[in-house]
């Protein structure tokens, strides 16, 4: 961890910086490395499914014992605070809540030994920095989204649909700003940035002028935009190559007002049953959202459960009660998304990935070796439970986590890696670090290893250095 980097401040004060630098970058160089030639490719398309806040994976896709709750328990027992069920797989069972998904891990892959970077301090939005660019921050350069590399990198499946797509994911409240750093192509130009839907239900009105504006009044008014912005620029900071990227990332939005394909983002055209089957909550519609735009040809498409703090997965109290609400969210949509591509003949060229941040622990925070007593005082719990509120796992750990993987050339029906059965309940068989997950996706999609770019006199990869290296017993072939 840089040890300048104290506090969400600071990370957002060296972010920011970056992404001013980022304007100012000019065309990026491809670099046409040894490996140059594409790996045939076994994935055109990716669903991201991202458990912001820190998903336990002893409460959900790696159960440990199991301890019910009574006042007087230690907390030092608690592993797990679900019962385990027993999957589709023989031999293998999911934590209570998670029953749908378990009936289609026969599609699948099931990662046990995922280990979270070790970044010293924790902070929600700085892991999940490391996680969606594969870079640690700050960096000298605004560090792309590992969705703009795959839309710069294999362009549209459908020139009208967006290449990247993020669902789900508000930025009018937390830490807003920090979240901001992350949802960017960076260098790469805004072209290749993601196109917003924070709303599910709200997409169509993504994709349409604004309401009661005609459209003779809205064509006039995007001509007079983008004759302001060939004439003028965007800012006299801004190279010609960040502002031409904007004129055409205009230029695509305008095209998909304009076509039919933008019915693919209005959800009232689905069959009641269906959109019964993922209503659960938004990130349950995104799910079906993002199968229809996986219909639609889009590229990168990532769906959040959001990251809030103290919501949603970032179980700083009430752990047990509130991953029972995060389990009932996701069971049923997940699990019908993969069986929705499967039926359409999409998923064996469709990447579903389910992962998380950071995983939990009800007493370590951190890494094992190195665990860390900072952090928010609500994580520290007392030697014996007292109240339900007590129940759960309410610290950060990043000694292992789980991720589910199905599609795109993933094996199905297999089972990667193991973790200690006593905490710390860390990686202790086949770890596999982000650099190389990332790797692994980039490798089923034909994007070679080595694949980088010159800015500013310096190589920058799709992964640290080119070093990520795909995992192949993850994959088919």
């Amino acid at each position: 961890m840089n040890p300048q980097i104290q506090t969400r401040r600071d990370f957002l004060q060296r972010i920011s910086a970056a992404s001013l630098a980022a304007m100012a970058t000019g065309m990026p160089q491809r670099v046409f490395g040894s490996s140059e030639k594409r790996a045939k490719a076994t994935a055109d398309t990716v669903i991201l499914l991202f458990m912001a806040g820190g998903m336990a994976h002893t409460e959900t896709f790696d159960p440990k014992k199991f301890t019910p709750f009574e006042v007087g328990t230690p907390v030092s027992s608690l592993l797990s605070t679900f019962e385990s069920r027993p999957t589709v797989l023989d031999g293998i069972s999911f934590s209570e809540g998670l029953e749908e998904i378990g009936k289609v891990m026969d599609r699948g892959t099931l990662i046990r030994s995922h280990v979270p970077a070790d970044l010293g301090k924790i902070l929600h939005t700085r892991h999940q920095f490391h996680w969606k660019t594969g870079y640690e921050p700050p960096q000298s350069v605004a560090a792309p989204n590992i969705g703009a590399w795959v839309a710069k990198e294999l362009g549209s499946r459908n020139p009208v649909i967006p290449p990247f797509i993020v669902i789900g994911q508000r930025f009018d409240q937390g830490e807003k700003d920090e979240l901001k750093a992350f949802h960017t192509a960076g260098f790469l130009g805004n072209e290749y940035g993601p196109f917003l839907v924070e709303e599910p239900m709200q997409a169509l009105d993504a994709v349409r002028p604004p309401s009661g504006m005609t459209p003779e009044r809205f064509e006039a008014r995007q001509a007079l935009y983008r004759e302001m912005l060939k004439k003028n620029g965007t800012t006299d900071k801004a190279s010609d190559y960040q502002q031409a990227s904007l004129l055409r990332s205009m230029e695509q939005a305008y095209a998909l007002l304009r076509s039919p394909e933008a019915k693919a983002f209005d959800l009232k055209l689905e069959r009641q049953e269906t959109y019964d089957a993922y209503n659960t909550c938004r990130f349950g519609l995104g799910c079906l959202l993002a199968r229809r735009l996986v219909e639609a040809g889009a590229r990168y498409i990532e769906v959040t459960s959001e990251y809030i703090p103290f919501e949603y997965w970032d179980s700083h109290k009430n752990g047990h009660d509130r991953a029972e609400m995060m389990k009932k969210q996701i069971d049923r949509p997940v699990a019908q998304l993969v069986r929705d591509l499967d039926e359409r003949g999409l998923l064996d060229r469709t990447m579903i990935i389910l992962v998380s941040e950071f995983s939990r622990d009800a007493l370590l925070e951190g890494a094992p070796e190195k665990p860390t007593e900072e952090g928010i005082d609500t994580r520290k719990l007392p030697d014996v439970m007292k109240e339900k509120t007590h129940y759960g796992m309410h610290r950060h750990f990043t000694g292992a986590s789980s991720v589910l993987m199905f599609g795109g050339g993933a094996k199905r029906g297999y089972v990667h890696g193991k973790t200690a059965d006593e905490r710390p309940c860390k990686a202790i068989e086949k770890p596999v670090k982000i650099a190389d997950l990332h790797q692994t996706m980039y490798h089923a999609l034909g994007i070679a290893s080595d694949t980088h770019y010159e800015i500013e006199a310096r190589p920058f990869y799709t992964t640290p250095d080119g070093k990520g290296v795909a995992v192949k017993e993850l994959l088919k072939s």
